[in-house]
């Protein structure tokens, strides 16, 4: 492991039973960097952060966060480490000054410091002015960013978010974008955040790529995005199956059905439209090309794309809640 290493992971695996949640997972993040695991739900994302969070232990392999070991120094990592959950845990019946202040006294924030400390993170978020105010009375983009507030309370070196935006609208999602690219500005912190949405893992410096408990690849969006090379196409027509195989057949192309159309990737795909539409042998109802996107990143290295594991997983999991019945 790199001595100096904000998060460093060798070999990393959880098993619940007979199901491997993450099956041995190898990845590093930088001091200062925003580190990104993109995948779908239950890919493992959530999983390798509660075990790098001490909050499960792991399975196999090791870790260290901040240089402690995750399984023989949990203390020591827990006072380096913020963590915005997934789910609200804030306790609404409290103000927002109340809810920092508890979880001061639970970190052992010195008293001298704490008053000073609770203005600074929360006028970082721009929620000063509503110290007083009960979080019951805050909409979902509010407790999130006092969530993040409440992480950076303690001056830890490495803040974990996990899905920080989910269930929020595209407008609150950017601005909470805006609040945490000002912590790198203000704050002397690593950042490690889990998504499944693509415009979000874009302000990642480097993202990992995770699927079925595995990293797929490692890389920065730009150099993942150049990798993929290819325009990815997509058509509309009566006939799916039958357009699948004309493509194989006429122009070399594999493709299948991807969000409901044809789909299939190719060099120069604006050139490419007018020779489909004349050597296709079949009528298209529409057509769209786009240049290559972390969808087309996930899909390329995974088979899918995220919306299809995710659909996937979810019917995988109708499907074992029925068998227990």
């Amino acid at each position: 492991m790199t001595a100096d290493a904000a998060v460093s992971v060798r070999g990393l695996q959880k098993a619940y039973g007979k199901v491997e949640a993450v099956k041995g997972v190898d990845f590093e993040v930088r001091p200062g960097e925003v580190f990104g695991f993109l995948g779908p739900n239950g890919a493992g994302k959530t999983t390798t952060i509660n075990m790098l969070c001490t909050l499960v232990n792991p399975t196999g392999g090791s870790a260290t966060v901040a240089g402690h070991d995750v399984v023989k120094e949990r203390d020591e990592v827990r006072r380096n480490i913020g963590l915005v959950f997934q789910d609200p845990t804030l306790d609404g019946y409290l103000s927002a000054e109340q809810n920092l202040r508890f979880h001061a006294e639970l970190y052992g924030v010195p008293k001298n410091v704490v008053a000073d400390r609770i203005r600074k993170v929360m006028e970082m978020v721009a929620l000063w002015d509503r110290k007083d105010a009960k979080v019951m009375t805050f909409s979902g983009g509010m407790k999130r960013r006092l969530e993040i507030a409440r992480g950076l309370l303690h001056s830890p070196r490495v803040l974990f978010l996990d899905e920080p935006t989910v269930g929020l609208d595209p407008q609150t999602r950017s601005a909470i974008w805006g609040y945490i690219n000002q912590l790198r500005l203000m704050e002397d912190i690593t950042i490690f955040m889990t998504t499944h949405y693509m415009d979000e893992a874009e302000y990642c410096d480097r993202i990992a790529i995770i699927d079925h408990g595995r990293i797929v690849v490692i890389d920065s969006p730009e150099a993942l995005k150049a990798s993929v090379g290819e325009d990815r196409v997509q058509i509309q027509t009566a006939d799916d199956s039958a357009a699948i195989e004309a493509l194989r057949e006429r122009f070399g192309l594999e493709a299948a059905v991807r969000e409901g159309a044809v789909t299939f990737a190719v060099a120069s795909g604006e050139e490419f439209v007018p020779r489909l539409f004349a050597e296709l042998g079949m009528p298209i109802k529409s057509v769209s090309v786009s240049r290559p996107s972390l969808d087309d990143v996930f899909m390329s290295y995974t088979g899918s794309t995220i919306r299809d594991a995710e659909a996937g997983a979810d019917t995988m999991t109708w499907m074992r809640a029925m068998a227990r019945r």
